[in-house]
C-alpha cells in the first residue's frame, strides 16, 4: 500500500508504551516501546501485536498507553521573534 493511500484509509502513525512484568522479578515492571502505521480508533496492528506478546511472551502485560498522530497534516510556520547574530 502506497503512503497516499494509507492517508486515505486514516492509517496514523500509532507509538504504544507497554509495560510488562519482568518474568524472572515479578515485582519489577519494564518499558517497551512499539511504534508502527496503524488505523485508529481499532488498531488491528497493535492488537495483533498484543496478541502475539500474550501468546508467545513470559512477561505478563501491565498496561499500555497509546498516542496516534495523523501522517500527513497541514503544514505548521512559526515565524522568528528576532535576529540574532554570533560573532
Amino acid at each position: 500500500m502506497t503512503p497516499a493511500s494509507r492517508n486515505l484509509f486514516s492509517y496514523r502513525l500509532t507509538t504504544a508504551e507497554i509495560t510488562y512484568h519482568l518474568p524472572d522479578y515479578p515485582s519489577l515492571l519494564q518499558h517497551f516501546i512499539w511504534q508502527d502505521n496503524d488505523i485508529a480508533p481499532e488498531f488491528p496492528a497493535l492488537r495483533r501485536f498484543l496478541d502475539f506478546w500474550s501468546r508467545t511472551l513470559d512477561g505478563r502485560l501491565h498496561s499500555v498507553k497509546v498516542g496516534a498522530a495523523p501522517l500527513v497534516r497541514p503544514a505548521e510556520f512559526r515565524f522568528a521573534n528576532g535576529m540574532f547574530v554570533l560573532h
